[in-house]
């Protein structure tokens, strides 16, 4: 089962019209920000953070609590949240990989299509536990 957490309401629509166009049955969608609302749900075993409002260190500790060898994967575009995620793992002492992926866009230019680079965004693999499973094995 997958818990699709999410604060905003036109956000929580369209996962939820996503998952009907989809045929995805196997989706929840929880209206309400984390970590609060991870409380009421089952112990998760992977995560994806894919903005936090400033709540990472919060989230982290929520999951890890509620299973010490769940994956986390987060991601970041500011410095402040690249910050933020490196901070807060290196205090936790997990165990963590980046991988930065840069993506481009073509553009017109005259009679030409010139590439121009969107921000890059920075993926945090994440593990408390050494022993957690293999979803980043390709990070680390």
């Amino acid at each position: 089962m997958v818990y699709a957490v999410e604060k905003r309401d036109e956000a929580v629509d369209l996962i939820n019209k996503n998952a009907i166009r989809f045929h995805l049955d196997n989706i929840k969608t929880v209206s309400g920000s984390a970590p609060q609302v991870l409380e009421e749900l089952p112990a998760p075993t992977h995560v994806f953070v894919g903005g936090s409002s400033g709540n990472i260190k919060e989230i982290i500790r929520t999951v890890i609590r509620k299973n010490p060898h769940a994956v986390i994967a987060a991601t970041a575009v500011s410095l402040e949240a690249i910050s933020e995620l490196t901070t807060c793992v290196n205090d936790m002492k997990f165990e963590f990989h980046v991988t930065a992926v840069n993506v481009s866009r073509d553009r017109k230019a005259g009679e030409y299509h010139i590439m121009s680079a969107q921000n890059p965004i920075y993926i945090f693999c994440i593990r408390a536990c050494k022993a957690a499973d293999s979803f980043c094995e390709a990070l680390f």
